[in-house]
């Protein structure tokens, strides 16, 4: 939930921990200042907020972690501009500007009971994280976790220690972890599919569907990457009998308000009108079919 006497007012949180993952992403731990507001301040996987750096303008970012300390906001945040490079900039103790959460986010409750197939590529798996964060918390609700992550090399891999333990020993938690890298001469890729050739491959992240058998039965797919990769991955799962609403996805890129003001970020025509921050950034690929250049 978000502050109901004004939607536009941000909230100061200082930045306690600022951790660089690749040259491009940073992962950054803040802490809310106003401690009432922290406690309403809920949010599901999937949903993003908007953080400003005083001077220079804010941006749309999804939270990448579940929560569990409500202090504490957890993101990821790649620099491509000039409100991420200030964010970029900044270092522990210094302060960040939130409003927020925005968006529906992923339906966990709905998929109880289910198995789940997360499929994520480059910086598409930090939203995912929070999904998977949330399943593990709740490991009872949910069935097998299959997990496929797609990178360009080694270097690029986000959250690398956490993915690296559950590659390698996510079976205890009923978690088969697959990765795919694109760069054929990643030698750190490489170890890692000689490690454990059956859960790991050179190409593209699609490559992972022939690792292992993807069953539609009472399983749920979630996905987020480079919109490019969302038509190929839809395509395996239409493939092995994935019904349209079984099929969720994020459009995290197409946000930018955050309340449906600026039309930015509008998908469709006529009747099929959606506001990818009201009405998203999580569809299924059903409201794809039914929405025009959803994807």
């Amino acid at each position: 939930m978000m502050r109901l006497e004004n939607v536009l007012s941000p909230t100061p949180a200082k930045i306690i921990k600022t951790e660089k993952m690749t040259d491009i992403e940073r992962l950054i731990n803040l802490e809310f200042l106003d401690k009432n507001f922290a406690k309403e301040f809920i949010y599901k996987p999937g949903q993003f907020v908007e953080v400003s750096v005083m001077g220079v303008g804010e941006a749309p970012i999804s939270i990448c972690a579940a929560r569990t300390n409500p202090d504490i906001l957890q993101l990821c945040v790649r620099k491509v501009g000039r409100v991420t490079n200030a964010i970029h900039n900044r270092k522990e103790g210094d302060l960040l500007w939130i409003r927020g959460p925005y968006g529906n986010g992923f339906p966990m409750e709905t998929i109880e009971r289910s198995h789940l197939l997360l499929v994520g590529g480059g910086l598409g798996i930090a939203p995912l994280r929070g999904v998977l964060q949330y399943a593990l918390q709740n490991r009872e609700k949910y069935g097998e976790i299959t997990v496929f992550y797609g990178i360009r090399c080694y270097n690029m891999m986000l959250f690398r220690d956490e993915f690296l333990h559950l590659f390698r020993e996510g079976d205890k938690q009923n978690v088969k972890f697959y990765l795919s890298y694109e760069a054929p001469d990643d030698k750190e890729c490489y170890e890692l599919a000689c490690e454990r050739s059956d859960r790991c491959t050179q190409g593209v992240v699609t490559k992972l569907f022939e690792k292992t058998e993807v069953s539609p039965k009472n399983t749920y797919a979630i996905i987020c990457g480079p919109p490019i990769m969302y038509k190929f991955v839809v395509r395996e799962l239409i493939k092995r009998e994935f019904r349209p609403e079984q099929i969720y996805m994020t459009l995290e890129r197409r946000m930018k308000c955050g309340i449906g003001k600026c039309g930015h970020c509008i998908l469709g025509n006529g009747t099929s009108i959606k506001y990818v921050c009201k009405d998203g950034p999580v569809f299924t690929y059903l409201d794809a079919l039914n929405t025009k250049g959803m994807i």
